[in-house]
């Protein structure tokens, strides 16, 4: 069998998240779709790619993240239900079991550049995705729409003063 027809065992048959030099280009058509805009223009932007019914690769969801001294700014995330919808049942099913598609490839960021900041900031006005960012460990700030993951513990003080300056770049 080759490996558009063989039995899929666990997601990653069929998604792929990785982070892409070029994505802009890539997430362009999500982006355009979603916000009518055009997708951040610098990094770091984190994609996952679907293997349809048809066995073609394609990018189905988008993140983009600023770095900024110590912390992530985290926004601008974008779903392409056209994908999904061409996705076979059996990747549906593993999509369902991790979550969706939004949380598997939030849950792979966090894992992939939790370890190089302090604190990972959302900038999340969708009442889902606030949803879905908690379950991956996110908490909300004082501040609507602010959602900060700490990857380690932290002083207090140093907390707060992330939270303000992620706070002073809002939105984003």
């Amino acid at each position: 069998m080759d490996a558009t027809t063989k039995a899929a065992t666990g997601i990653e048959d069929w998604v792929r998240v990785a982070e892409h030099a070029d994505g802009q280009a890539l997430a362009e058509p999500i982006f355009q779709r979603r916000y009518r805009a055009s997708a951040p223009d610098f990094p770091i932007h984190v994609l996952a790619h679907c293997r349809t019914a048809d066995g073609d690769w394609r990018p189905a969801c988008y993140i983009h993240i600023t770095e900024d001294d110590g912390l992530l700014l985290g926004g601008g995330v974008c779903v392409d239900d056209r994908v999904l919808r061409r996705l076979p049942f059996a990747a549906r099913r593993q999509l369902h079991a991790v979550g969706g598609l939004y949380l598997h490839t939030l849950r792979w960021a966090m894992k992939q550049y939790g370890p190089r900041c302090d604190a990972m900031f959302g900038y999340c006005g969708d009442v889902l995705a606030e949803r879905l960012d908690l379950a991956a460990g996110f908490r909300k700030t004082p501040h609507p729409h602010l959602l900060v993951y700490y990857p380690a513990p932290l002083p207090e003080a140093r907390a707060q003063a992330l939270v303000a300056r992620a706070h002073a770049a809002s939105p984003f």
